[in-house]
Formats: C-alpha cells, sequence, structure tokens
C-alpha cells in the first residue's frame, strides 16, 4: 500500500499536498483499490467556496458511487480535466496524474485537522 510520508491524509481517504494557500486533493491508493475500476469522476463545483467535509463531488467505480469530501474549506479553483476522459489514472496513479481538485484554502487552522501518513496507516491497518 502506497502512503506517501510527504501527503497529509483524511478519515475519509483522501490526501492532501499543502503548497502556500493552494492544496491539492485526490483520494489514496487504499481508497481507489477499494472501489475498484474507477469510470467516471465528478466535479460539478468549480469555482465554488465550501466548508470543511461538505460534499465536492462524486467518483463511480463499476459496482459504486462514492461522495468526496472536502478536506478544507476553500474555493475549488481547479478540476483535473484529464480525469474526464481518463478516469483510470486514479487507479494507476492515484497521488499523480490522478489528482482531482485544487483548493484556495481559507481558513489555513484547518490544516493541522488533517492525518499525517502514520495516523492514516494507522486508521486503515497498514
Amino acid at each position: 500500500m502506497n502512503i506517501p510520508a510527504e501527503l497529509q491524509y483524511t478519515k475519509d481517504h483522501e490526501w492532501v499536498k499543502i503548497d502556500g494557500d493552494v492544496a491539492t486533493v485526490g483520494i489514496t491508493d487504499f481508497a481507489q483499490s477499494e472501489l475498484g475500476d474507477i469510470v467516471y469522476v465528478e466535479v460539478e463545483t468549480l469555482d465554488e467556496t465550501l466548508d470543511k467535509e461538505e460534499v465536492f463531488g462524486t467518483v463511480e467505480a463499476v459496482k459504486t458511487v462514492s461522495d468526496l469530501f472536502l478536506p478544507l474549506s476553500g474555493e475549488i479553483i481547479e478540476f483535473n480535466e484529464s480525469l474526464e476522459d481518463e478516469p483510470e489514472k486514479v487507479n494507476s496513479d492515484p497521488y499523480g496524474d490522478g489528482w482531482m481538485i485544487k483548493i484556495k484554502i481559507s481558513d489555513p487552522s484547518e490544516v493541522d485537522g488533517l492525518m499525517s501518513d502514520s495516523d492514516y496507516k494507522a486508521l486503515i491497518g497498514a
């Protein structure tokens, strides 16, 4: 199970990479393996400002659809449009080409509530 130490994580199996006041978000290797083959990623909240833990989109796999929860409050400033044609990138490269959104963080103090790689490993029993 790939859980990069330089990222932060949520209980909802999303990873977060902080770069100044922008956070890049995707789902973890564990989440994509549990979902199976991903066939569609939908994000209709581009340019909207949402609160932490609000639903920002959905990921559809062959057998199920799962909500995606915002790990930090802020404005969704970018969607990885390559996922519209190649949603399987979430399976093949969840921490790279399979990223989903970028957020302009509105409350930097929320970053302290994210999990470290070791906390996330404990959560999933890795």
